[in-house]
């Protein structure tokens, strides 16, 4: 049995004007590449099948959602050999919806629209147009009396081009629904222009043989919006970013300064949560119910709890639990976990280590490849010296811990549970539960210093 709707995208094409080495349709648009909006707007429309057609060796095919069909465009230059890429897939399937890979910004809900109109009107071909956009070097859409499309009047070039037809605001926006078997008869009837076979060729055709094509007008304009090079590519990431807020600020998050964030569009918050200004979450970042995050703030791929305070800092593939605070200027790394209710606080970086519930590294220290105890208290100035000939070592600080300022603690070291180490230690040996460990010169001061200074200064 056919697939009740089809989806076929055209992702064909490097972009040359992007000037980039990555296909255009692969450029990201809010963390995710253009070509997988169109495909998340086609799923939500109700295509049960999805067929990319590509150029081979490209590297588009490589990078589609799962199970999203590629179709190779081996031989052919323009649209409609494009779509011929695609054959087998328009012989199988009675509605094809035709969408362009870089036109991102295309709505669920109108090729709903597009579709609801084309079955309505049993038709062979529904094109979507609007007349909300400046009809220069567009299609015009030229009506029968019966409000069928009687034809398609390019005006690029308007020498020769009836004043009435000028006259006309409603355009082609290039995005169609087809018969997709009636598609590929008219498609092989079409002849090349110029070394190019275009599909817009297909509708006097269609017409010839008697067959319905309508036009379904919309005022989504957004989704005419293509991408030609990095300038619109800035322009659409403007329009797509407002998406995301509007998606999240419904959700129940609040941006207390929209303008000056950078949201992926993959990015999970809870509700109850406040952005601030200058705040960056990208990837796969998630963040809970009842946090405070910013201002300039960054987080990649990271992980908060429940009710956390997140200020100036940067945070990548890591976790931090309910109700801990970050910052303000901390930098959590790859594997840094940070249980519940535990402090990280200014000018501290953690790497793969695990700072337990409750404890606190307040200030000024590098905890890496280390497990900081249940209610400890690293002091300021700490460094896990973790990195010795190649090889690294964990420091293990228990539980309700307390160690000095300016510590080092030279891996593998442990310092147990309720032990302390004294100020400007540098811990080489396990301390035992409940001790202190010292370890530092002892202090000598040498009478009379300055006064010695000051006489060696004046006697230069």
């Amino acid at each position: 049995m056919a697939p009740q709707l089809t989806a076929l995208i055209m992702a064909a094409g490097q972009g040359t004007r992007m000037k980039s080495a990555l296909p255009k349709v692969l450029h990201p648009v809010c963390g995710v590449p253009m070509v997988h909006w169109v495909v998340a707007a086609a799923r939500a429309a109700g295509a049960d099948r999805v067929v990319c057609v590509t150029r081979p060796g490209d590297g588009v095919a490589e990078h589609l959602p799962e199970g999203v069909e590629s179709a190779p465009q081996h031989e052919g230059e323009g649209t409609g050999s494009a779509v011929l890429a695609a054959r087998e897939a328009l012989e199988q399937s009675e509605t094809v919806v035709v969408l362009s890979g870089d036109v991102p910004l295309v709505s669920a809900e109108t090729v709903e629209g597009l579709v609801s109109k084309h079955r309505d009107e049993n038709a062979t071909a529904t094109l979507l147009t609007t007349d909300e956009l400046d009809p220069t070097a567009y299609g015009r859409i030229v009506r029968d009396d019966d409000g069928s499309v009687k034809e398609i009047v390019e005006t690029k070039y308007t020498e020769g081009v009836p004043a009435e037809v000028l006259a006309i605001r409603e355009i082609n926006i290039g995005t169609y629904a087809f018969n997709g078997p009636e598609l590929v008869r008219a498609l092989d009837a079409v002849g090349e222009t110029d070394g190019e076979r275009y599909l817009t060729g297909v509708f006097p055709i269609m017409r010839e043989r008697g067959l319905t094509v309508v036009p379904f007008k919309t005022g989504d304009t957004l989704g005419a919006m293509g991408v030609n090079n990095r300038a619109d590519l800035m322009e659409v990431t403007r329009h797509a970013q407002r998406r995301v807020l509007a998606r999240l600020a419904r959700d129940g998050v609040t941006f207390t300064a929209p303008e000056s964030v950078d949201i992926h569009a993959t990015v999970e918050i809870g509700d109850d949560t406040t952005v601030g200004a200058g705040v960056t979450l990208r990837g796969q970042t998630k963040i809970g119910a009842r946090c405070d995050v910013g201002p300039g703030t960054t987080m990649t791929d990271a992980e908060l709890g429940d009710g956390v305070t997140l200020l100036h800092s940067v945070l990548v593939e890591c976790r931090v639990a309910d109700g801990a605070t970050v910052g303000p200027f901390a930098y959590l790394r790859p594997e840094a976990d940070v249980r519940d209710g535990a402090k990280i606080g200014t000018f501290v970086e953690v790497k793969k280590s695990i700072i337990g519930p409750g404890a606190k590294v307040p200030h000024l220290s590098y905890i890496g490849d280390a497990d900081v105890g249940e209610k400890a208290n690293v002091g300021g100035g700490a460094i896990t010296a973790n990195y010795h000939r190649g090889v690294k070592n964990r420091t293990r600080i228990g539980k309700d811990a307390r160690t000095g300022v300016h510590n080092s603690f030279v891996a593998p070291v442990s310092v147990g549970d309720s032990a302390y180490t004294a100020a400007g230690s540098v811990i080489t040996n396990d301390v035992p539960d409940g001790a202190l460990g010292v370890s530092r010169a002892p202090q000598k001061n040498i009478e009379g210093y300055r006064q010695r200074i000051d006489q060696e200064q004046q006697d230069r």
